[in-house]
């Protein structure tokens, strides 16, 4: 019985370039979803009061609103 092995060396150059771009993926989706959000408190920011009240929203509530499935509070 004979067994074969290969090893498929893996460059560090390589490595090197694909953490890079992980990095820089996850950066990016990073910056889209806090600029979602950001979009989101601006929107909440320009109704009035009235129309805050009827969504059961205060003007201090906005950020922990939108921010609500990050933190508990």
């Amino acid at each position: 019985m004979a067994t074969v092995a290969t090893a498929t060396p893996t460059s560090g150059v390589r490595t090197s370039f694909q953490s890079f771009r992980a990095s820089l993926a996850t950066a990016f989706a990073a910056y889209l979803e806090r600029r979602t959000r950001t979009d989101e408190i601006e929107r909440l920011n320009a109704l009035s009061d009235k129309e805050l009240s009827k969504m059961g929203l205060r003007r201090e509530d906005i950020a922990r609103h939108v921010f609500r499935d990050l933190f508990y509070i």
